[in-house]
């Protein structure tokens, strides 16, 4: 698991970026063009679309919930609890990155889960004592990625 933190830390640096400068203009064209390979070309030929190898995961934004005025004593068991479910996930083989955001925005973590369905990740997700008892809401978002470009 070690090999694999300084990977998960680089691409979490990432997101972060992403996200802080994100803007609601269209991107289009930037995904496309920052992958290796030949590049799109618009004439509507199906020679020139790229050769692509992506493989689809689930990202999942933990966000601040409405319930976060616990005790200390409460918020600490309900995140060993979280960190406990995190873990069983993990043992599953289906979550491929996790870590929290260095602020106290209303994002407060990432998890990136390898499944076939959105229904099976919000499964796992929703039985997180973080989110059961309120202190996170989450959102699933479907992320892809070129296939074995930094996780397996």
């Amino acid at each position: 698991m070690t090999s694999k933190v300084f990977p998960a830390l680089l691409l979490l640096g990432f997101l972060i970026v992403v996200i802080a400068s994100f803007q609601s203009s269209p991107l289009q064209s930037i995904g496309l063009s920052a992958l290796p390979g030949p590049r799109h070309q618009p004439d509507n030929t199906k020679d020139s679309t790229p050769e692509m190898n992506l493989k689809r995961y689930w990202m999942v934004l933990l966000k601040k919930g409405p319930n976060r005025q616990h005790s200390k004593a409460d918020a600490a068991k309900i995140q060993a609890a979280h960190m406990a479910n995190l873990e069983r996930i993990a043992e599953t083989g289906k979550l491929t990155l996790a870590g929290p955001f260095g602020d106290s925005g209303a994002l407060r973590g990432i998890l990136i889960l390898d499944s076939q369905d959105s229904m099976e990740v919000a499964s796992l997700v929703k039985a997180d004592s973080a989110v059961v008892t309120g202190r996170l809401t989450f959102e699933i978002k479907p992320w892809w990625t070129e296939k074995n470009c930094l996780f397996n």
